[in-house]
């Protein structure tokens, strides 16, 4: 990133520019609350939303840690930026002139600028040239691909601005090359072509295919989708991520979906291109699609800005590969469901048709009403958790159960997790009212025993929570003073399973050293070294101390105070970092302990809910049962031993599993005796 000395004019053109809402609502889900906006703060670990969002006063602050301001503050602490980058991307984003104190810097910035204006340039020309092809003689088969196959009126095509690419090797290039006067290099670098093997030249990227421009929301094309004619592969090509053109964070359609979503209050996510231009074609103009295998978080937040209600609607293919993707989504924004920050749903068509097909044989009318009727997710996971499962056999029921107490155990609230469980036990019981009663209470105790993790304070201890901060506090400084072993300390922390620091400014701190490390050495090389697959070399060149402390300026005075001891440690600190591996060794191992001994705990205290005195009950119930549908063939004794087996089952796993993690801890013990100590060590 360039550092530059703005000119006010530019300062002054950012801050009347950027919307507050807008801003923040990229990184935070917003909600509208009366004239005001509220979300969850990014900047603690905010479990409720304590952040307002206000447009009139183009102001945020949040109520439990107090951070605020405007939007440039806002990006400056969320990603860890100057305040001259903040302002940079923001008057690159709203297109607005940029000044500088400085000459040939300005000179530079407009450079860049003036790149990315000829790459969205040379992708608006070849936009235009493929519409051309369509309506030429060449094109007379994809035109009636497009209205024949796919029913597509004039109208659409002209709306979408969709084309032809000719079955040729360099027909764009030579267009775009000789009659527009862009060079081979521009072309590469905005996806449109190819260089040839051993560098000989270049040819298109798009041969023999119907193409659909991808836009952004400003409405300018940024890429393409060609669909194949004749069944080469891959059926759909893509092009790839440029300058201008990031996959994860754009949506096929969203240009014209933007205000249908906001007066519909609901997005509908497909799959491919053609199902949106399909739905928009039938009047359903508020669906959107992934550019990409699946939805990204970033996505996922777009579109909330858009909904007041937060609403949106996943409608994947209900093959494999769409169930898949649906799951996905899911998992991307998992937390924002559980707390009520988003309302998601999941509808898959009658007979796994894609949208495109049932809108052919149904019409618009009908998938708006199975739009209405689309299940919550959750409700779609517990039924996919059902699906093809036969639960009148032990190991199929059993596999139900595991993963119904896996989504269940994720619920926050214990009214809605208990409405779940009696839908989910009355399923399960096949309406018999005493099974329903017995099956609650189990799935109760195994999602009781499910809820645990590792930040959860209930298995902790007194003490443990100042020793873990002391140990997390040592790691990082260790990390910031002996910079020749911080490969091993990355490498020992991923084998551990301790990156994710439980002390909120220690979380702070290390993805701050992360940020900074991954803009040095490049993407993927962080990753590359904690797998072991890279020996770390330029880890040790970065003076990460100094460099945090000019970023931590603009933090506040409380965020300051709390890591300057770790920035800048004193005389007996550094007294301690004289033998680092042993050190390193012997806090990583107590920190893994105390993680061990909260497992121990919680691994007890399920075994113990393990109540074998329910199957008295269960028997009861299987005579009753026998007795009312007179089936003389049943084997009590088989399908009562089945049922104690089953019981069984999770007492014995907890069982095993926490004289697993007793030997761990012993384990642990060994490998602190020649490291790090402390006398302040409790036992399960």
């Amino acid at each position: 990133m360039v550092t530059a000395r703005l000119h006010p004019r530019t300062i002054e053109a950012v801050k009347e520019r950027a919307d507050i809402v807008e801003v923040v609502g990229e990184h935070v889900v917003l909600k509208k609350k009366g004239r005001e906006f509220v979300g969850i703060c990014p900047f603690h670990d905010d479990s409720k939303p304590s952040m307002t969002v206000s447009p009139a006063k183009q102001f945020y602050y949040c109520f439990s840690c107090g951070a605020g301001g405007n939007s440039i503050k806002f990006l400056m602490e969320f990603q860890r930026q100057s305040f001259s980058d903040v302002v940079l991307d923001l008057a690159r984003r709203y297109q607005l002139p940029i000044e500088t104190v400085d000459g040939p810097q300005q000179e530079r910035l407009r450079q860049q600028l003036s790149r990315r204006e000829t790459l969205q340039r040379a992708l608006a020309l070849a936009s235009g040239w493929f519409r051309s092809q369509l309506k030429s003689p060449s094109g007379q088969a994809a035109l009636a691909y497009l209205t024949e196959q796919r029913g597509f009126s004039p109208a659409t095509l002209e709306t979408f601005e969709l084309g032809y690419a000719p079955d040729q090797w360099d027909g764009l290039l030579k267009h775009l090359q000789q009659v527009e006067g862009l060079s081979p290099e521009i072309l590469e670098a905005a996806g449109l072509v190819v260089p040839r093997k051993g560098g000989n030249g270049f040819y298109d990227r798009f041969r023999h295919r119907v193409i659909v421009p991808i836009h952004d929301r400003q409405g300018r094309v940024i890429g393409f989708g060609g669909r194949s004619l004749d069944g080469s592969d891959p059926k759909y090509l893509n092009s790839p991520e440029t300058e201008v053109f990031e996959k994860g964070k754009h949506l096929f359609g969203l240009d014209k979906a933007t205000n249908p979503i906001r007066k519909a209050d609901r997005a509908v996510v497909v799959e491919g291109y053609f199902d949106v231009i399909a739905m928009h074609a039938a009047g359903i103009t508020n669906a959107v699609a992934a550019l990409g295998t699946a939805l990204s978080n970033q996505q996922i937040t777009q579109l909330c800005r858009i909904s007041d209600s937060k609403r949106i609607i996943l409608n994947f293919d209900a093959d494999g590969a769409g169930v898949r993707a649906a799951n996905r989504a899911i998992g991307e924004v998992e937390q924002l469901a559980l707390q009520g920050q988003l309302e998601l749903r999941v509808l898959h068509l009658p007979s796994g048709k894609d949208p495109d097909e049932f809108l052919k044989g149904h019409g618009a009318g009908e998938y708006r009403s199975l739009l209405d009727q689309a299940p919550l997710w959750l409700d779609w996971q517990i039924e996919q958790a059902l699906a093809d499962r036969d639960l009148t056999r032990a190991d199929q029921f059993q596999q139900a159960i595991t993963a119904l107490v896996a989504l269940l155990g994720k619920l926050p609230q214990s009214a809605v997790r208990t409405h779940y469980l009696q839908r989910v036990a009355e399923r399960l019981s096949g309406g018999q009212g005493r099974l329903a009663l017995q099956l609650e209470e189990d799935l109760r105790q195994q999602v009781k025993g499910q809820r645990w993790h590792g930040r959860s304070n209930r298995h902790e201890q007194p003490g443990e929570s100042s020793q873990r901060e002391r140990c997390e506090a040592d790691l990082l400084r260790l990390y910031l003073h002996s910079p020749r072993h911080r490969a091993e300390i990355r490498q020992e922390l991923r084998r551990r399973e301790l990156e994710d620091f439980a002390i909120p400014h220690h979380r702070h701190l290390w993805a701050a050293i992360t940020e900074l490390e991954e803009t040095n050495l490049g993407e993927g090389r962080l990753e590359a070294i904690s797998r072991e697959e890279d020996n770390g070399d330029g880890l040790e060149e970065m003076d990460l101390a100094r460099l945090l402390t000019d970023q931590l300026l603009l933090e506040s005075s409380n965020l300051v105070s709390r890591l300057t001891p770790l920035l800048e440690p004193g005389e007996l600190q550094r007294l301690a970092l004289s033998e680092p591996l042993e050190q390193l060794r012997g806090i990583a191992a107590l920190l893994e302990r105390q993680k061990s001994l909260k497992r121990c705990r919680h691994l007890l205290e399920a075994w113990s809910g393990q109540r074998l005195q329910t199957l008295e009950s269960c028997i009861a119930v299987l005579i009753d049962q026998t007795k009312l549908q007179q089936q003389e063939d049943i084997d009590m004794e088989v399908r009562i031993q089945a049922l104690f087996d089953e019981l069984n089952q999770e007492a014995l796993r907890y069982q095993s599993l926490y004289y697993s993690e007793r030997k761990h801890i012993l384990h642990l013990d060994q490998q602190r005796c020649s490291g790090y100590q402390s006398s302040d060590i409790r036992t399960a």
